[in-house]
């Protein structure tokens, strides 16, 4: 079955199902979809996560084998099952759909996916995952509508504005969903519940965080340790929420590791890059950091930012902020 985004919470008040597929080109909502899932899924007992990154070489049997060991106590489980790619291949392919013909109460599988063409959608492995469970497909709002998405954004915390100051807002954040997110929580921060004035949310906006996600990510990529540690600092500071973060840090590292396989494998970069969707002023220090990082480099941060993912969510003992220090060191001084 098929749901559209803003479905799901209504969805998920009804009932929970032991497939939800989540896929499309905006990063934010299908974080936030897939934060719901997994908090409506702890509250129905499954207490156990696997985490599964389908990397190259990646043995399917392992999910089969996830799926069928039980728990000592009898514990429901969460597999999350993550495609970077969105291809699983053949063997990916049969193993999700034998996956489809014998779906268990007692194992979700949450499975998130980058965007997908028409011929994926079409595609054997994906028509038995929509058949057997739910699929959300989590694309960012045209820019016409991005003003209604900003209102119901600002209503989650008790806030609204006028069509002209939600106007003001989007043409300032140009269609990005997480630039539009971050300055919602800065007015959430700033001011009490109610109407918010155009001058309020002018100040506010033109306000621009000395420190944000995309510095994150260009300090990661070019491997500048110093602008990184500010950064993260300065994130932290200014309360900036970890699981994005995470995600920010996450998003280049998946595609550092597609792309740095495929020049392992032989490809040429330059279509790796674009089948990566990595174009425009990126291509440079993306190929700064594939210089500097091999695959077993970028494996090993995948796993680091599997640990951040479970400090985030409150499983284990650790410092979250410190531990995003240690990923991003992990890989502005790794050297192939």
């Amino acid at each position: 079955m098929l749901l559209k985004g803003d479905q799901l919470a209504a969805h998920l008040e009804r009932e929970l199902r032991p497939l939800y597929v989540l896929y499309g080109d905006e990063p934010l909502l299908v974080l936030e979809a897939a934060d719901a899932i997994r908090a409506k899924a702890r509250q129905q007992g499954y207490s156990e996560r696997e985490v599964l990154t389908v990397l190259p070489q990646f043995d399917w049997g392992q999910l089969l084998a996830v799926g069928g060991n039980m728990s000592l106590f009898g514990d429901k489980k969460l597999i999350d099952l993550r495609i970077p790619t969105g291809k699983p291949g053949k063997e990916g392919s049969a193993a999700l759909q034998q996956w489809c013909q014998n779906l268990s109460p007692d194992n979700m599988l949450l499975i998130t996916l980058p965007e997908l063409d028409w011929r994926e959608e079409k595609a054997a492995w994906f028509t038995a995952l929509v058949n057997a469970g739910i699929a959300l497909k989590l694309n960012a709002p045209p820019l016409a509508e991005l003003p209604g998405w900003i209102a119901g954004r600002l209503r989650r915390q008790q806030q609204s504005a006028d069509l002209e100051s939600l106007k003001f807002v989007a043409e300032r954040v140009e269609g990005n969903l997480l630039a539009a997110h971050q300055e919602i929580q800065k007015l959430g921060l700033l001011y009490p519940a109610g109407q918010l004035s155009m001058a309020q949310i002018r100040d506010a906006v033109l306000n621009v965080a000395r420190y944000d996600i995309e510095g994150l990510r260009e300090a990661l990529l070019a491997g500048d340790i110093g602008r990184l540690t500010r950064t993260l600092d300065g994130l932290m500071q200014e309360g900036e929420a970890p699981p994005l973060v995470l995600w920010a840090m996450s998003e280049e590292i998946r595609a550092l590791t597609v792309i740095r396989a495929g020049m392992d494998a032989g490809r040429p970069v330059d279509q790796l890059l674009k089948d990566a969707k990595v174009w425009g002023p990126r291509t440079v220090p993306v190929k700064k950091a594939l210089q500097r990082l091999n695959s077993a480099a970028l494996e090993a941060a995948l796993k680091h930012a599997g640990k951040i993912d479970r400090l985030v969510k409150g499983i284990g003992h650790g410092n979250v902020w410190e531990e995003f220090l240690r990923l991003g060191l992990r890989l502005t001084t790794a050297r192939i």
